[in-house]
């Protein structure tokens, strides 16, 4: 068993290029999911069954450079249990009005922000969330100008 690390010293940042590719989803029926993600005009990449016991399924957002995967024997994770899973948008009345014209019931669009943050615009403040039929949740999240330090140099 491995004790808690009390350093104060902070790790330096890592020279390895990982790239966060899929986030997998528990779902109970894995037709229903495919025809929901795809109701929301999600790229469709692959149907994948090894067997009766195995099934891979992915489809990614618009101009995402991370998809979605579920299936069957795909996870252990309780079906619904992935929550608040960011799409971020340019401008999030808009995605919520698409979403809303295929059929997907959202929010609200809420400003939430930090009590004494008194930064210009909604930028990483405003959001809507909306479930796919087993309950995982969804946020939008509108970013129109990122903060200082969160691009990557090369």
């Amino acid at each position: 068993m491995s004790s808690p690390d009390t350093s104060t010293e902070v790790p330096e940042m890592g020279t390895i290029d990982m790239k966060l590719e899929v986030v997998t989803l528990p779902v109970t029926d894995v037709d229903r999911a495919k025809t929901f993600y795809q109701s929301l005009g999600w790229r469709f990449d692959i149907d994948l069954v090894v067997s009766d016991d195995f099934r891979v399924v992915q489809m990614t957002p618009p101009h995402s450079q991370c998809s979605i995967q579920f299936g069957k024997g795909r996870t252990t994770a309780e079906p619904g249990s992935a929550q608040a899973l960011i799409l971020v948008v340019d401008d999030i009345d808009a995605a919520r009005d698409d979403l809303i014209s295929r059929g997907v019931d959202v929010t609200e669009v809420e400003e939430q922000r930090p009590p004494g943050l008194d930064a210009p615009g909604r930028s990483y403040f405003a959001r809507a969330s909306f479930t796919d039929p087993d309950g995982n949740s969804w946020e939008l999240q509108e970013i129109t100008t990122r903060l200082p330090g969160r691009e990557w140099e090369d």
